[in-house]
């Protein structure tokens, strides 16, 4: 039987955030490598920017990991993302977000990219931040208001890429 992320006690809350990143984090390496093999230039700045997003969800995986190891020890969790009723925080590529019609959109591959994932974590962000509205004070609240915190400093980190421009880049946005 599915469960709704609210009704699961913090340390279940936890280690489903941690499968969270992992699987997000699996989902940039599939998409870097499905654009490694389309070979060209603007393909693969687009794995580039997936490869370097898998990496940075490998390290909100770590960081969670540690903050469960502190709170929970070696205790196990055997519930995952697949026994929630709730997808939190899917990246999805849409056609039209790396294959827009011609004269369709301004904006570079590697920033198209940038705000798939800035969608992504806009939602996680949205989606905590409202549990810790509607949860009573206590640990699970807290938990969610870190979360929600992280999710935060992740769409910082890429509002931050997104204004930076890339070594050999002429022109604006």
């Amino acid at each position: 039987m599915k469960r709704s992320f609210t009704s699961l006690s913090p340390q279940e809350a936890l280690h489903v955030a941690i499968f969270i990143e992992e699987r997000n984090a699996e989902l940039y390496q599939q998409f870097a490598d499905m654009f490694t093999e389309f070979g060209d230039s603007e393909s693969l700045e687009i794995a580039a920017v997936f490869l370097e997003m898998a990496s940075e969800e490998k390290d909100h995986s770590s960081k969670l990991q540690g903050r469960y190891t502190e709170r929970f020890g070696n205790a196990s969790c055997a519930l995952t993302e697949e026994d929630l009723v709730e997808m939190i925080e899917v990246p999805q590529l849409e056609h039209e977000d790396f294959f827009p019609a011609p004269g369709r959109s301004n904006s570079s591959a590697r920033d198209r990219v940038l705000q798939v994932a800035i969608k992504a974590e806009r939602s996680a962000h949205e989606y905590y931040a409202g549990l810790v509205e509607h949860t009573p004070p206590g640990p699970l609240r807290q938990l969610y208001r870190e979360l929600a915190e992280l999710e935060d400093g992740h769409i910082a980190f890429l509002e931050q890429r997104m204004s930076e421009r890339p070594a050999g880049h002429k022109g604006t946005k």
